[in-house]
């Protein structure tokens, strides 16, 4: 097994045409530590202006974030995230899902509800919602006759195909209807309409937050979406072969490219922050990301 090793750096900063006060937000930012998959080796989080209060918690799915709280007035929140991940390259050997017509059997013995039973990834999420013409779409790309696998990758392959890149087209609230009616978003459109799909179809589905290598490897292509943080689907295929990871935006499976940061049934489970605070106007905000390999 190989792996690869990145120091990771994150900025993110808000401005505010008023200075807010009473703010309250919870942070997802830190890379997952994941059995032979990722290690995190190093890490730190700064915050200006310092919270007044700060806190750590689990959630369900298991992921560390941070609550903090700032009650002065301030025109300016800037985050910043640095970090060693070791990222370990994994593939899958051969295809041991089942055909799609088997698989409800397959989900029906999964007993558990823990985070990763694929229970949770199935019915509408806060985000995502049955939608007739995605399903129909979902259903173009299951042919009779494949694994759950194979109808995953087609349809990673398909919106990679007929999805165009484009960050203007869409808002971090657009919902997967309006990005598959425009056929145009980013990565966090490109993954919500794969997930409404293979949930269309019965196929637990998920959300993955997390970075993309920055720089390519020699002689490769840059990929779509390494500037900021990155989002990717998780497909679960059957007892044996279980959770595998697709990037629709880059058609192809995640890799030592991919660090995961959270898994979540949408963007809102993972979101990297999220809160409240009381203020006039309008914020802009910024977000840059560098992903360099060392090793």
């Amino acid at each position: 097994m190989t792996a690869v090793l990145y120091d990771l750096t994150l900025h993110m900063g808000y401005t505010y045409d008023t200075p807010a006060s009473g703010a309250r937000h919870i942070m997802r930012l830190m890379p997952l530590s994941l059995p032979d998959r990722q290690r995190l080796v190093a890490g730190s989080i700064t915050i200006s202006p310092t919270p007044d209060e700060q806190s750590h918690f689990t959630d369900f799915f298991r992921h560390p974030a941070t609550s903090f709280r700032l009650r002065l007035p301030h025109d300016s929140l800037d985050i910043r995230m640095q970090a060693r991940v070791q990222v370990d390259s994994h593939s899958i050997a051969a295809d041991f899902s089942p055909a799609l017509p088997d698989l409800p059997q397959e989900i029906a013995g999964v007993w558990s509800l823990q985070p990763e039973s694929p229970h949770h990834f199935l019915g509408n999420s806060p985000r995502l919602i049955d939608t007739r013409a995605i399903s129909d779409y979902a259903r173009s790309c299951a042919r009779p006759g494949l694994t759950v696998l194979q109808i995953a990758n087609a349809l990673c392959t398909g919106i990679n195909r007929d999805f165009t890149y484009d960050p203007e087209a869409t808002t971090v609230d657009s919902t997967p209807l309006e990005a598959f009616e425009l056929r145009r978003g980013v990565c966090q459109d490109f993954t919500h309409v794969m997930i409404v799909a293979l949930r269309s179809l019965g196929i637990p589905a998920g959300y993955v937050s997390g970075f993309l290598r920055t720089i390519p490897p020699p002689g490769k292509e840059r990929l779509e979406g390494a500037d900021a943080m990155h989002a990717w689907v998780r497909v679960w295929c059957g007892a044996t072969l279980g959770w595998i990871e697709l990037d629709p935006t880059n058609d192809m499976p995640a890799g030592t490219d991919h660090i995961v940061v959270a898994y979540g049934r949408d963007y809102s489970d993972v979101a990297p922050v999220i809160g409240v605070l009381k203020s006039s106007g309008n914020h802009r905000s910024v977000q840059a990301v560098d992903v360099i390999p060392i090793q």
